[in-house]
């Protein structure tokens, strides 16, 4: 029998269609994208891209030249663009304002290499100081209220035909819907527990074990309940935090090797799917009327890992409502199974 399951942080509904069920290995994969072209994220092809916006470097090698590890770049087909003024303004019932944000891709790695997954718990680790000290640096712009951090990889993730480990964010005027959704989720559950609702969600899968993958130096990484996708895997901080980019540097290395883990648990034994993560952290805070005032203690960052095994359709955009074809507890028992 099918079953509805519902999120317990935004309410959204979940149809688990365990009639739908396959076995792991058998998610047909999307149809791989156009061959690739000359690569311009490769270490020696700096010229092909724009001028470099920060770049970890172990050398005091100059900018736009080999020597980097991690390079971040404005994106040449950006979203949003960093110049101009917001010009808030309305037109009747519509409210209108200039497409004014920041766009940046982060090159995780001099070498041609495709998925997270096959680089080191260090090179990650330096991908995670990275995204930390572009969004430290974003919050600087007052014109700015949130930056995701996010991956498209492969063809049907909307990784495009480059095959070169890289994410990107993009820094925005106003919070995602998204995101609001958890946090009025978040804060409900605070008015009336005094709780946050992710750590009572990481003590009791700590507890139960059913949906637990993995574990390890302050971090969980679970099936959620109510997954939208199969195989589907959250990345929670043990210890409370609602700020991505307050994460102690000393955990960084720590993120790294469970990052590793669990996306080369999906490499492993999925077949190397598509897959997108997104980073939800805290909105920048800056006191004014309407202020989040709980949610120091309310929220709670994580990482929402999501691989492309199937399509979203008509039911779903015209529902809201996702359809799972296997359990997250068995999905969890599955990844718990693989070894790295």
């Amino acid at each position: 029998m099918p079953e509805l399951r519902k999120d317990p942080i935004i309410g959204r509904w979940v149809i688990i269609a365990t009639e739908r069920a396959r076995r792991p290995d058998e998610f047909a994969l999307p149809v791989e994208g156009p061959p690739e072209g000359e690569c311009p994220f490769c270490e020696g092809s700096e010229k092909l891209t724009p001028p470099e916006i920060f770049a970890v470097r172990l050398t005091s090698a100059e900018r736009n030249l080999p020597g980097w590890q991690v390079r971040v770049i404005p994106s040449i087909k950006p979203f949003l663009r960093i110049e101009g003024d917001l010009e808030r303004r309305g037109k009747g019932i519509y409210d209108l304002m200039s497409s004014i944000g920041a766009h940046e891709v982060i090159i995780e790695t001099p070498n041609h290499i495709g998925n997270m997954a096959d680089l080191s718990s260090e090179q990650i680790a330096k991908v995670v100081a990275t995204y930390i000290g572009r969004i430290k640096d974003l919050e600087r712009d007052e014109r700015f209220k949130y930056v995701l951090v996010f991956k498209n990889y492969g063809w049907a993730a909307g990784g495009g035909r480059l095959k070169h480990s890289r994410s990107q964010l993009i820094a925005t005027p106003a919070n995602p819907k998204r995101v609001k959704e958890e946090l009025v989720g978040a804060r409900k559950y605070f008015d009336y527990h005094e709780r946050c609702i992710f750590c009572d969600l990481i003590k009791q899968e700590l507890e139960q074990k059913e949906r637990l993958i993995l574990d390890l130096d302050g971090f969980v990484a679970i099936s959620p309940f109510a997954a939208r996708f199969p195989f589907e895997v959250w990345i929670l901080p043990k210890e409370h935090s609602c700020d991505f980019a307050r994460l102690k540097p000393e955990l960084y290395i720590h993120l790294g090797e469970m990052m590793k883990i669990i996306l080369s648990k999906l490499k492993k034994d999925l077949s190397d799917p598509p897959y997108n993560y997104v980073i939800h952290t805290a909105p920048f805070r800056r006191p004014k009327l309407g202020y989040w005032k709980t949610i120091e203690f309310d929220y709670h960052w994580h990482i929402e890992i999501m691989p492309r095994l199937t399509r979203v359709a008509g039911f779903e955009w015209g529902t809201g409502f996702y359809i799972c074809p296997i359990q997250p507890e068995r999905a969890a028992q599955f990844l718990r199974g693989v070894e790295e």
